[in-house]
């Protein structure tokens, strides 16, 4: 099969489309036939190596959409069924293996192409919308990085759970449209929203963060968080730490919550599977979805990761297989 190899770290330059084995699979492990999978900023940072030590050769990609063309003996799953999965091995592949508690199906009525658009931003964000934010209606919440793939995620979902201010933080206003699009009522950049979020609340402060940046923007986030708030930190896509002091949240009652999808896709994946049906049908009944910004031949993934790292894209980056 083809798929795009990585033998060092460095910039997407290499990134070389060759020939390999079609992986075998093992128990509770079904193979997959990608039709597509997608770019997450995971894999950048994978590549260039701020995500541990590479074991290489290796096959970047988090999630895909395809068909199952091979099962183990006592499968719940048959030859043909169309799903999204998160492989082992990476799924910048023709071919993938995944374990069975991370595979999900979908309706014929799911395009592969939202469907590959979703597995990682759209389990991900509902996840942080209401099992680690535990947003409220009456709730005001930022949203940093509104115009990636799971801050356009977090704005969908946030607007249909009813909640009442969702405010967008974008890196050039340029995108300010397209994040109001989504359902967000205020976008500012990451140099204003402290003084802007004091503002639309009237100095109260937002009641939830979403920070997938942090750096600075942890720091900022915390100036503007309300009494008894939560910031939710998931990503760190600036590069940086994020810092605070004990003293900023005990005596304000406020919260600082971590998450990861890798740490639970890897320690509890069971959690993902309700998760993963109620977004796939939001999907499926086009309550929600996913602009595509734009999609690479598998053998241009180098192309697709410089579009990432440019910055310069809304929505969501596919490699069609």
């Amino acid at each position: 099969m083809k798929a795009i190899i990585q033998s060092e770290f460095g910039d997407a330059n290499v990134l070389s489309y060759k020939d390999v084995q079609i992986p075998e699979i093992g128990d509770e492990e079904c193979l997959i036939k990608v039709a597509y999978t997608s770019v997450n900023y995971a894999d950048i940072k994978k590549r260039i190596g701020n995500k541990g030590k590479g074991n290489f050769p290796l096959i970047l990609g988090l999630d895909c959409a395809g068909i199952i063309v091979e099962t183990a003996p006592t499968s719940s799953f048959s030859i043909g069924d169309r799903v999204i999965a998160f492989p082992k091995d990476g799924s910048y592949a023709e071919y993938v293996r995944a374990n069975e508690k991370l595979v999900f199906k979908i309706p014929d009525t799911l395009s592969f192409e939202q469907a590959a658009a979703m597995p990682t931003v759209a389990i991900l964000s509902y996840l942080l919308l209401h099992e680690i934010g535990l947003v409220k209606k009456s709730d005001t919440i930022v949203i940093h990085s509104a115009a990636g793939g799971v801050g356009s995620m977090l704005v969908q979902l946030a607007k249909i759970a009813g909640i009442q201010q969702v405010i967008g933080t974008v890196g050039n206003l340029e995108k300010a449209n397209y994040v109001k699009e989504l359902g967000a009522d205020v976008v500012c950049t990451y140099e204003t929203f402290t003084e802007e979020v004091l503002t639309v609340t009237k100095g109260r402060g937002a009641n939830i963060i979403f920070d997938s940046v942090a750096g600075s923007v942890t720091s900022r986030s915390l100036d503007c968080l309300a009494l008894y708030g939560t910031l939710v930190q998931f990503g760190n896509s600036s590069g940086e730490a994020g810092h605070f002091k004990t003293s900023d949240v005990h005596s304000s009652c406020r919260n600082i919550k971590g998450f990861s999808l890798g740490t639970t896709r890897e320690h509890d994946p069971l959690r993902l599977a309700p998760v993963a049906e109620k977004v796939i049908e939001l999907f499926n009944s086009q309550q929600i979805s996913l602009p595509i910004a734009q999609i690479f031949n598998l053998e241009d993934a180098a192309a697709a990761h410089e579009l990432i790292e440019s910055r310069n894209y809304e929505g969501k980056v596919l490699l069609k297989v």
